[in-house]
């Protein structure tokens, strides 16, 4: 088949025109593929999931009657991994139906349990 000279150009910017089209939505567009609409669906679940469960967290320290002690205990600790160790041994980080402790609950609920005895 031939291809009229006069139609060349027109079809090689349409198709330069598609190809800059795409590398821009997916590089800034806000376009994503499956598996990085995936990855991104399951990152922020993950978050909305710890920002659920740090009040019950913070409650259930409440609950505790030495929960007091525990946490003036836990300001004393240097690192994240003792404070998220000791949420994690106290139990309050375990939520009804589960039988071990989420380690994301219990450092997100460390760091809140923390900055509320220091200030």
């Amino acid at each position: 088949m031939q291809i009229p000279a006069s139609l060349k150009p027109g079809l090689t910017g349409a198709a330069l025109g598609a190809i800059a089209t795409m590398i821009i939505g997916f590089s800034s567009g806000g376009w994503y593929t499956t598996s990085s609409a995936e990855k991104l669906a399951t990152t922020r679940s993950a978050v909305a999931v710890v920002d659920a469960l740090v009040p019950v967290c913070v409650a259930q320290s409440k609950l505790d009657p030495d929960g007091a002690a525990k946490i003036t205990a836990m300001t004393g600790m240097v690192t994240n991994y003792e404070k998220r160790d000791f949420v994690m041994k106290a139990g309050w980080a375990t939520t009804s139906g589960s039988e071990s402790a989420n380690s994301d609950v219990a450092s997100a609920c460390a760091d809140v349990l923390v900055k509320a005895r220091q200030s």
